[in-house]
């Protein structure tokens, strides 16, 4: 198995919201666990005679927690007197219900309870996202296609 192939096993696992997956084969052995805000992958393969073990850390983990952080600190700044829209879900967001179709909601629109605001794709299911709130959306928090964790906030409302 190749680390590519290992890169795409842990962004499936991540997006797929299991707690742990094991993987094991003739030669490897994988086991990766995921949690509310860390992701961690350990792998063990059998090695050469003379030659260590080795262990990969993952990239999926930092990656999340810079765009956590990243999100955050737009939050305070921003959402002071604005109410967030946030992701029910962990899988992948998109705005639009197909390619071939307008995007839900657009910067300035107005939203009502059950307005759906966007899509979230989990283990190919695609959930409808509605709006809890009265308002006007004034920020989009997410890129299409992207994935997204649970709480998330994926939109920003102003209910004035």
């Amino acid at each position: 198995m190749e680390l590519k192939d290992i890169q795409n096993l842990i962004k499936f696992v991540a997006k797929s919201g299991a707690s742990e997956v094991k993987l094991e084969m003739e030669d490897i052995k994988i086991t990766i666990k995921t949690g509310s805000e860390k992701t961690e992958t350990t792998i063990v393969q059998q090695a050469p005679m003379g030659m260590p073990q080795m262990q990969i850390p993952s990239q999926a983990a930092a990656t999340s927690s810079v765009e956590t952080h990243v999100a955050g600190t737009e939050k305070k700044d921003e959402a002071s007197n604005y109410i967030e829209i946030k992701s029910p879900i962990i899988g992948t967001f998109y705005r639009k219900p197909s390619p071939d179709k307008p995007v839900f909601v657009e910067v300035g629109d107005t939203v009502s309870p059950d307005t759906v605001v966007c899509i979230v794709e989990a283990m190919k299911l695609f959930n409808e996202i509605e709006s809890e709130v009265s308002g006007k959306i004034v920020k989009i928090l997410v890129e299409d296609g992207t994935p997204i964790e649970f709480g998330q906030p994926l939109f920003l409302v102003d209910p004035s």
